[in-house]
């Protein structure tokens, strides 16, 4: 095996695992909920499935913007690596700390998903919830302990399995779900700025759905050809996840009419049921799984990168270093034991709530660095150039500051903590710093 020098990551991965970690990280549990309160906001099945291909266009719009920085940057670590280059290392700092936090906790909450759902097909008692998900994530962290192609390997195989699976779920629902249906049902929608609203509101709930299109830049420094990778795996895993989404959403008006999808907690639970009934519980805790299993590999993968990338910034020997077969196992292993702590001490909703805000802002520094490159770097070399730049990456940007705004009225105190802890976040880079300067003095 070709060996990791001096405690680099290895070189060895393609488009094929970028479009796979895109995938896996970005379709979970959220397409089998969010489509009910989508329709609770949009009762018709004109402007649901609308508002689903408008989030879609939002998200090759951020693709593209995107890519254009990861590609020229070419570093694994995520959002840190290309903000702190155009914007400066606090702000590198701060977008990944709160970007591995958040990761953490999103292993967290699928890993307390799939717990419930092994126990209730399994018909076991409430109590094994923590033990299944506690199994799930330490199975996930020895399989990556074992080397990226290891974990590489199973980010293929689980993504390619959720795909399948939710394609299964669409065949179902058009085999056996059509004469329960009552697509185009349009019940009385409002006008002028309600209807604005109604949309915005809906269109917030899409975006998050399709949060996740950045999972292939955690790796940029580990593809074999980054500038040509990069941009391939992330429009074609992103038009990937449009064509799912907009086919499962079909396929749920193909079986529920509108007036039950609307507001449905569990729309996909009640299509299962519609066509099954009580044995279409096992259908959709079955599919739970598979689309869980891939979210949480991709996680770890991406907090133990996040935290290697951090802990170069700052100059956390420890953090740095790599296993023979690429694994940073630092990382791995702190970011294992904070997602298991977290779902131990029953806090991961809590953090969720808080870093919710910060997943937008993620977005804004991303298109404020491609700004920020093409005027402080004009000459630089580029792979690929964002089609349509400036207009396109102004227009994501501007949605982006328009729903941080809607997150501080929607959800005021919880994105008030979300900026209260970047505040927060200033001493203690300030006293990183230091502590790496005086460190490098001494050895000087």
């Amino acid at each position: 095996m070709k060996r990791a020098p001096g405690g680099t990551l290895l070189r060895v991965l393609g488009a094929g695992f970028g479009v796979a970690v895109l995938v896996g990280n970005t379709i979970g549990s959220g397409i089998l909920r969010t489509p009910g309160e989508v329709a609770g906001h949009l009762p018709s099945a004109g402007l649901f499935l609308g508002v689903w291909l408008a989030g879609g266009i939002y998200a090759l719009l951020g693709s593209n913007a995107l890519a254009e920085v990861a590609a020229m940057t070419r570093e694994s670590g995520g959002y840190t690596m290309f903000v702190r280059r155009a914007l400066g290392p606090y702000l590198g700092f701060v977008v990944g700390w709160s970007d591995w936090v958040s990761s953490c906790t999103s292993a967290t909450a699928a890993a307390i998903v799939i717990g419930e759902s092994v126990r209730a097909l399994a018909g076991a008692a409430p109590s094994t919830v923590l033990p299944f998900a506690c199994a799930v994530l330490i199975a996930f962290t020895l399989i990556q302990w074992r080397g990226v192609r290891s974990a590489s390997w199973t980010q293929n195989l689980t993504s390619n399995l959720k795909a399948l699976a939710f394609l299964f779920f669409v065949a179902i629902c058009f085999a056996f779900g059509a004469s329960r249906s009552e697509v185009g049902t349009v019940a009385p929608l409002p006008g002028g700025v309600p209807l604005l609203i109604a949309f915005i509101l809906a269109m917030q709930a899409v975006i998050f759905t399709f949060d996740g299109w950045i999972g292939p830049v955690y790796f940029a420094g580990e593809l074999t050809d980054p500038g040509r990778q990069l941009p391939r795996s992330i429009f074609a895993g992103v038009s990937a996840v449009i064509v799912i989404y907009l086919l499962v959403n079909y396929a749920l008006l193909h079986v529920l009419p509108m007036s039950q999808l609307a507001h449905d907690p569990f729309a996909a639970g009640s299509a299962m049921a519609a066509i099954f009934g009580p044995r279409g519980d096992l259908v959709v805790r079955g599919l739970v799984v598979i689309a869980l299993l891939s979210a949480i590999n991709a996680y770890l993968m991406f907090t133990s990168r996040t935290f290697y990338a951090l802990s170069q910034q700052t100059g956390f020997t420890a953090g740095q270093r790599v296993n023979a077969g690429g694994t940073p196992t630092t990382g791995l292993l702190v970011s294992a034991s904070a997602a298991t702590l977290f779902l131990v001490s029953g806090t991961y909703n809590r953090v969720i709530a808080i870093t919710a805000f910060l997943f937008v802002a993620n977005y804004t520094f991303t298109y404020l660095s491609l700004f920020a490159l093409r005027y402080r770097e004009p000459d630089a070399p580029r792979p690929f150039r964002a089609w349509g730049h400036p207009w396109s990456t102004g227009f994501v940007l501007l949605v982006s500051i328009a729903f941080m705004g809607g997150a501080l009225v929607t959800d005021t105190r919880n994105s008030l903590v979300s900026v209260a802890l970047l505040v927060a976040s200033y001493p203690i880079f300030r006293i990183l710093r230091a502590r790496n300067a005086a460190r490098l003095g001494n050895i000087a």
